[in-house]
């Protein structure tokens, strides 16, 4: 267990000194900036505002060394079984590698995405949920800049208001419907790819209606009455929150191009061979997941913000909740055993700048201590209308960094408490030339690894997501109350009360 270690007492007795010392007067050490602020190519990850030193870094990399940290990275990548609850082996990574983007799978989805750019569609519509949604939704907006092909809409929720609402804006004749889902199973998809079904049979009755299934299980797609060549499938080892690199990234593709999507997961391979191969004391991945453990155990935050100051990344805070809170947000070790401490934060974030006419009100004056990640672009992108659309871009880097620069410093005024500012609120700054798919690519890898390396320390297994399936349960026992094929048993007094009053409404 990750408290049991001897390095952890160390560290424990370590944050207690460090929680007397100002992140102020930390950061006027001139070392900080070689100790703390990693470079990759054109990424620069600057944690000299989070409230650590060298002696941390240094505990921290004993505390993986303890933890076996090192061995768990090489099994991952070995193809091991280390999703010990599926007994499956971790392949998401495989996905942007170069032998699948050269193999004939690519290929096939490349031909059909380019068979959908030459005119025969105007809009795409993305039928999904949790990893079969944020994730690609989330690229698509983030590489809109990039995109020169149909209009690519994603649905999720089984609200029927979301899914009407698209199909009010696109022709029945000119638009791809694609059902995308793991199982081809999944309640909310399927109810939603019925709709669809239903819409598209209405308006063109002689079956010319195109829709396409991306799934891990094929056989489904063809009883639902998918065609043959419009059936992509990927790998059972893929978990939903890491699957945007395969077929299901195809409405991107279609978006964006193949050679596109080839540079988004030609970002994300360079970091994965980046934390394959790095040592650790230069490991981005690993230290960034060394500071999430700090922050949440050592330092006894809860919460984790996201910030992006880049408005295509405003999804960027949601994909990084899903990818963080399902992986590690478990109470019990990959083992079994029952855990003793904190595991995962709570992600959330918004994008800069809005946010900070908002919440950031709490960040610089509230109770709470909320360590950050700022994320921004130094050179602005796919801005081609007239204006000084570039000077606007240098006001957004200056507010992030004069965010990062004011929760650390703060601005003391003891005369007016309602104007004094603490300070010695952590964040970490990183930046990147311009949003490109390959920096896309390289940042999500990134994230996907710190929240690994997170999980591997904390010892828990970071590829199920048991916790979502009571809920899907326990809604299919409450539609079948609400259909009236069964009785409310086991539910609670006010939820079948409840339930009484909806069946008196219909």
């Amino acid at each position: 267990m990750l408290t049991a270690t001897t390095v952890y007492q160390s560290l424990a007795v370590h944050a207690a000194t460090l929680a007397a010392q100002h992140l102020g007067e930390l950061m006027m050490d001139a070392d900080r900036a070689s100790q703390l602020v990693l470079e990759f190519d054109d990424l620069t990850v600057d944690m000299s505002r989070q409230k650590l030193t060298g002696e941390t870094v240094s505990l921290l990399l004993q505390l993986a060394e303890e933890r076996g940290l090192a061995s768990s990275i090489s099994a991952l990548f070995a193809g091991e079984r280390i999703n010990l609850s599926e007994d499956r082996s971790v392949v998401h990574m495989a996905q942007r590698a170069a032998p699948r983007v050269e193999g004939a799978e690519y290929q096939s989805l490349a031909e059909f995405a380019d068979s959908m750019r030459d005119g025969a569609v105007d809009d795409v519509i993305n039928i999904g949920i949790g990893g079969s949604d944020l994730g690609p939704a989330m690229v698509s907006a983030a590489l809109a800049h990039h995109a020169d092909g149909p209009r690519v809409h994603y649905v999720s929720n089984v609200d029927p208001s979301h899914l009407h609402d698209v199909l009010l804006s696109c022709d029945p004749a000119r638009t791809l419907v694609i059902v995308t889902s793991k199982t081809f199973t999944t309640a909310e998809t399927m109810r939603n790819a019925a709709l669809a079904r239903s819409w598209l049979a209405r308006h063109l009755p002689d079956g010319s209606g195109i829709m396409a299934a991306v799934t891990a299980a094929p056989d489904e797609a063809r009883r639902w009455g998918i065609a043959d060549d419009r059936i992509f499938d990927f790998d059972q080892g893929v978990g939903g929150r890491y699957s945007l690199w395969s077929a299901v990234g195809l409405p991107v593709m279609i978006g964006i191009g193949a050679d596109g999507f080839a540079d988004l997961l030609a970002g994300a391979a360079a970091m994965d061979d980046h934390f394959r191969d790095a040592p650790l004391a230069d490991n981005i991945p690993v230290l960034l997941g060394l500071l999430r453990v700090w922050n949440r155990n050592l330092m006894g935050l809860p919460t984790h913000g996201i910030m992006p100051y880049d408005q295509r990344l405003s999804l960027v805070p949601a994909w990084a909740q899903q990818l963080e809170m399902e992986s590690n947000g478990k109470s019990v070790a990959a083992t079994g055993d029952q855990l003793g401490y904190d595991t995962t934060p709570v992600i959330w974030g918004a994008a800069g700048t809005g946010c900070q006419h908002s919440f950031f009100q709490a960040l610089h004056q509230g109770t709470q201590i909320v360590p950050l990640d700022i994320l921004v672009p130094l050179q602005a992108s796919g801005l081609h209308l007239e204006g000084d659309w570039h000077a606007s871009h240098s006001v957004l880097v200056a507010n992030a960094l004069a965010q990062a620069e004011a929760l650390a410093m703060g601005s003391p005024n003891e005369d007016e408490p309602h104007r004094h500012f603490a300070g010695d609120r952590p964040s970490t700054l990183i930046t990147w030339d311009e949003t490109t798919p390959f920096a896309v690519g390289r940042l999500l890898a990134l994230y996907e690894h710190v929240t690994v390396v997170s999980g591997f320390l904390w010892g828990v297994n970071s590829f199920d997501q048991w916790g979502v399936e009571l809920g899907k349960v326990m809604a299919k026992q409450v539609e079948a109350v609400l259909d009236g094929r069964e009785e409310p048993s086991g539910l609670s007094p006010t939820a079948a009360a409840l339930l009484a009053r909806l069946r008196q409404s219909d």
